[in-house]
């Protein structure tokens, strides 16, 4: 199951904060502020996929994360190299390298991250 970009960027606070109430919620949004009912139908529809839960205070609701921000990306990501790429990790790297401008910097950040996780990997 998958996030709308709305529902995402809502589960971006909703990860950052940990824990929160709606108000918590509306705060860090950035002005214009989302309206209240607005926010309350995506924690709805967050819920109800599964991405979500509550504890109820007197009638105030406690929002938490039940799935992990990592576990999140990383089954987006594999979508991604799934659907668009041939299930290569190689093509992806290749456009991603390619693609993005990177620096020359970035690129050696890169080729050291590869590099660690190589030599981590059992034979």
């Amino acid at each position: 199951m998958q996030l709308s970009k709305t529902e995402e960027e809502l589960m971006n606070h909703v990860w950052k904060l940990e824990k929160a109430f709606m108000k918590d919620l509306l705060d860090v949004y950035p002005e214009p502020k989302p309206a209240n009912t607005t926010v309350a139908t995506l924690l709805k529809r967050m819920t109800d996929k599964g991405f979500i839960d509550y504890k109820l205070f007197g009638k105030s609701r406690e929002y938490y994360p039940l799935v992990k921000k990592k576990d999140y990306f990383s089954k987006h990501v594999n979508g991604l190299i799934k659907n668009f790429f041939n299930d290569s990790a190689s093509q992806f790297a290749s456009f991603f390298t390619k693609e993005t401008n990177l620096t020359k910097a970035e690129l050696e950040d890169l080729k050291t991250l590869i590099d660690s996780e190589i030599k981590n990997k059992p034979q």
